[in-house]
């Protein structure tokens, strides 16, 4: 063994004997936490089962204290003492009176589950009034919530001319009317005061408030469930209150034995209690201070000790399985830990040819040349930065070229360009910096250059928000958006701040411009039209050797020539391709304002628009549209057929009808191509709802496409959020197990995709507006 020990080279040794020194501190300190953590556990059980119980008995005790409050209030209302007190009107019923009761007692169930079942009887009309009903023979309410045990002749004598104050009757079974004459059994205490509430004879009313079992046994539901035990309430009297998950019979035996037991102890209220019972079981009792209440837990102690067995099994197993990795991963570890050091130094090597070998100074080299890499990762990072000015400049050309057609587009490029877009109106315009048109040595171009941008240093300044751009080499075109109304006058402030500039620039650098201006635009996507318009006023301008402000209705219009460049055709085939009919129908009904309206064409140039129009529409056949045969044989005729002696009016109305229709085949398209989408991510939630990673980002990664588009495609399509949809999927789910298994709440919670109970309870009475727990109870009881 020395043998092979010494085969070892010291570092391996030194970092063996490290591991397992470090291996062994844990082990001596988890056997003492041990020992510790068993006991701690049953005591951290039994603390939180009289928890349990001590809220559920204050839970009672605060509704108890709400029924004695509510016949404090009924026996000053009003309503209630002319009835009780008041002589009886022509109306041998008082029906008026009745109903005016029966309706403010109404309100009064919806305060409190226990005023959900209650009564007052009347002896001066002999009448029952309800939250629901009158009932004017005592009889007929009786048919319906009969006392097991008690005629009507029994409960008459005992339970309305008798007096009561702050009485209870323990646990009987009613039989009470479910479903029209349907009786059913349920148990039930019965509170009972009579009023006036000093009356000891004969009492002028009578309330009795019904509670059933199942509303206060509810409030100890926790012990059951979770423990596998039983609950049991009893008065000072030894009578049963109500008791849960256990025998009538057990439950009579164990009321009488802790009755016998506390009087032979004479044990003070409110005093918590914990002693063994002879059947394995921890009893848990409370003796409550405010009516004399036993409130008493049976809990296996074998549930008690679960989290205890749990601790020795893990520690047990932990305690093993790290001896066993730990002895095996110390000499993985202790043996390969200078592997890396060497690949790593290798890699280095290969690429630094330059470097001396020097390996008595190995982490010197490596951390000279990590340096190397951290500042180039910044450098990089840097560059990655410089891209944005380049991203934005692309951006603000596309726009004034008119190649953003739709609002999802435009927001999309515009968050990558790092640009926020505030007004959807403006203006657009081109600046021209005079005196270089043709700069035919290196000292002109540099000092054009610095020309430009001290003037886009003006306008910025002038505007933060302004959109600028280089567009060739003596010019600088922008869009300037303008959020005051009324529009007409917010463009005459412009223009005249514009003015100004110029001179400002002039007269502090020595920079003459001229600047060309279009109309203002509405939407953003008309911003190619506004920009196309200034460079026809700046091309005027510097025809007319103008050097100022030019709009673009200061120009002269040429009446020879009909309006329909370029940039306008492959805007409208752009926006008609994407499916966007109100954008083509602004586009076409522009040219025909620039050409109809605002020039005098002749009737050959006006044939001649018309054909180019037409044309337009039939470069529709291109491979590029893919339109389907049928319909583009259609249109192509719909083209043909229009004819140039048609009015001005029928052309403009075939036009527009013939691009509504177009659109909208192009959008079924695209419809059916995103409902595709849709129908795909919701088979993808629908497999993997139950992975706690399924997130909308995962969601994308899996489409292949942006969380942004998937969002707001899904909220299209189908009006819903998608996170909300996955919720409701996975709750869905949840109540389908909830429904037909029986596994737990955590089984059911880590089955639908939830991190946790905690987080699964929060989302499931969100969506559904119950608990899990009580939605499962209604599900049996409804069963």
């Amino acid at each position: 063994m020395q043998l092979l020990w010494s085969k070892f080279s010291p570092v391996f040794r030194r970092f063996l004997i490290s591991y397992l020194v470090i291996l062994m501190i844990p082990q001596i300190a988890g056997y003492a936490s041990y020992r510790a953590s068993i006991e701690a556990a049953r005591s951290s059980s039994i603390e939180n089962s009289l928890k349990s119980l001590s809220l559920g008995k204050e839970i009672i005790e605060r509704n108890l204290l709400q029924v004695e409050a509510f016949t404090r209030q009924l026996a000053v209302n009003p309503d209630l003492q002319n009835l009780i007190t008041g002589p009886k009107p022509h109306d041998l019923y008082n029906v008026y009176g009745m109903n005016r009761m029966q309706r403010s007692l109404s309100m009064y169930s919806s305060t409190n589950d226990y005023l959900s079942h209650f009564f007052i009887h009347i002896p001066n009309y002999n009448a029952i009034i309800t939250p629901r009903t009158v009932y004017y023979r005592p009889e007929h309410y009786y048919a319906a919530n009969q006392l097991d045990g008690m005629s009507f002749e029994q409960w008459y004598d005992q339970i309305l001319k008798q007096p009561h104050f702050n009485e209870i009757i323990p646990l009987r079974n009613y039989k009470r009317e479910i479903l029209g004459t349907v009786l059913a059994d349920v148990p039930a205490i019965t509170f009972l005061q009579s009023l006036p509430l000093n009356s000891f004879n004969k009492p002028q009313a009578t309330i009795g408030v019904m509670i059933d079992q199942d509303q206060m046994a509810s409030l100890t539901q926790n012990i059951v469930d979770q423990y596998g035990g039983w609950t049991l309430v009893t008065d000072a009297e030894g009578q049963i209150i109500f008791s849960l998950g256990i025998e009538q019979t057990e439950a009579e035996q164990m009321a009488q034995s802790h009755r016998r037991e506390d009087n032979a102890a004479e044990t003070e209220l409110n005093v918590q209690n914990v002693q063994p019972g002879s059947d394995g079981r921890l009893l848990i009792s409370i003796q409550s201070s405010q009516n004399g209440w036993n409130y008493i837990a049976g809990i296996p102690e074998k549930a008690l000790m679960t989290k205890a067995d749990q601790i020795k099994q893990v520690t047990l197993a932990f305690t093993m399985a790290t001896i066993a990795l730990g002895l095996l991963f110390g000499l993985v570890l202790a043996y390969r830990n200078s592997a890396p050091v060497y690949r790593l130094l290798a890699s280095f090597r290969e690429q630094i040819t330059d470097s001396p070998d020097r390996r008595g100074n190995e982490y010197d080299f490596l951390a000279s040349h990590i340096n190397n890499l951290i500042a180039n990762n910044d450098s990089l990072k840097n560059a990655m930065n410089e891209q944005i000015p380049l991203l934005r400049d692309g951006f603000i050309k596309r726009l004034l070229t008119g190649e953003v057609y739709t609002s999802l587009e435009l927001e999309v490029i515009s968050s990558q360009a790092h640009i926020s877009l505030h007004s959807s109106q403006g203006l657009a315009g081109l600046v021209k910096v005079n005196g270089y048109a043709n700069p035919d040595s290196e000292e002109t171009i540099h000092e054009l250059g610095v020309a430009r941008l001290l003037v886009k240093q003006v306008l910025t300044e002038w505007n933060a928000q302004l959109l600028i751009t280089d567009w060739g080499t003596d010019q600088i075109a922008f869009a300037c958006p303008l959020d005051e109304n009324p529009l007409n006058e917010a463009i005459g402030k412009c223009e005249k701040e514009l003015n100004t500039l110029m001179e400002v620039i002039y007269r502090e650098h020595r920079i003459s411009t001229t600047i060309g201006t279009g109309t203002a635009y509405e939407v953003w996507n008309d911003a190619g039209r506004s920009f196309d318009e200034a460079k026809q006023a700046l091309d005027y301008a510097i025809h007319m050797g103008t050097d100022h402000l030019v709009r673009f209705e200061d120009t002269m219009k040429e009446n020879e020539m009909f309006y329909y460049p370029i940039e306008s055709e492959q805007r409208l085939l752009n926006t008609i391709k994407v499916g966007e009919p109100e954008e083509a129908i602004r586009i076409l009904e522009q040219l025909f304002l620039r050409n109809l309206e605002e020039r005098e064409l002749s009737y050959e140039m006006t044939q001649q628009f018309i054909m180019e129009l037409k044309g337009t529409f039939l470069k529709l056949d291109e491979p590029k549209f893919k339109l389907d045969a049928s319909l583009l044989e259609e249109y192509k005729t719909r083209v043909i057929s229009i004819q140039m002696t048609e009015t001005i009016t029928s052309l403009r109305a075939k036009f527009k009808r013939l691009t509504e229709d177009i659109c909208g085949d192009f959008q079924r398209r695209r419809a059916g191509a995103h409902a595709d989408t849709v129908n795909e991510m919701i088979c993808f939630i629908q497999q993997h709802y139950g992975d706690a990673n399924l997130t909308i980002y995962r969601i994308a990664e899996h489409m292949s496409k942006s969380e942004k588009f998937i969002s707001q495609l899904f909220k299209e399509h189908t009006g819903e959020n998608l996170s909300d949809y996955v919720e409701r999927v996975r709750i869905d789910a949840a109540s389908n197990l909830l429904h037909s298994s029986g596994q737990t709440i955590d089984e059911i919670a880590e089955a639908t995709g939830y991190n946790s109970a905690h987080s699964f309870r929060r989302a499931f009475k969100r969506v559904r507006g119950i608990s899990p727990s009580v939605f499962r109870k209604m599900d049996v009881h409804s069963g």
